[in-house]
């Protein structure tokens, strides 16, 4: 294959200037008329479409993986921080109040229920996690059944802790009563 020149050539990048020329191809197998090419100037960068394609298939592929990501473990740990959530509004809402809250915790059917200031709002486990018991100084130990907390004006009365799980996997969550703070800890700790 020959290739001729004619003319000046700009190569891009080069900064070479003069005007585009034209590119001659002489084909060794084909008729005597040469073809004649013109070069083309692309445009730099990327188009509308091409950015909002690349776009698209990433989300896509991320809004696919997220699942996956978001379930390692997922479960036992936000039913555990939904837990902490509800007994720091208990609390917070009792002592901002100045009025008696309940707070029943049934072991039997995996739920809870907040109770106070004209409203009632009962809440079950999800992902088959289950509440392996309830540790309170005055009762102690609680594995089944139903196990009811006050919060008057001053908070509770006393500590709590409650214990999740599911299959093997376990969390603690404490109860301070003295400074109404919540801990969520991984494993089982009394």
């Amino acid at each position: 294959m020959q290739i001729l020149q004619t003319g000046t050539f700009k190569q891009r990048g080069q900064g070479v200037k003069g005007s585009r020329g034209q590119v001659k191809i002489l084909l060794n197998n084909s008729s005597s008329n040469p073809r004649t090419l013109e070069p083309s100037n692309p445009a730099n960068g990327f188009t509308l479409i091409e950015l909002i394609l690349v776009i698209f298939i990433l989300s896509l592929t991320v809004a696919l993986a997220m699942p996956s990501f978001r379930d390692m473990g997922g479960t036992l740990k936000t039913e555990a921080m939904h837990i902490a959530g509800a007994l720091r509004y208990v609390n917070d809402e009792a002592v901002g109040k100045k009025q008696a809250y309940l707070l029943n915790i049934n072991l039997n059917d995996e739920s809870w229920e907040i109770e106070g200031n004209n409203e009632k709002k009962k809440t079950s486990l999800k992902g088959n996690v289950e509440i392996q018991d309830v540790f309170i100084p005055s009762l102690g130990e609680v594995s089944s059944g139903e196990v009811t907390i006050g919060f008057g004006p001053s908070g509770s009365e006393e500590p709590l802790v409650v214990h999740l799980k599911k299959d093997k996997a376990g969390y603690t969550v404490i109860f301070n009563n003295i400074n109404g703070r919540v801990k969520v800890i991984e494993g089982y700790v009394l």
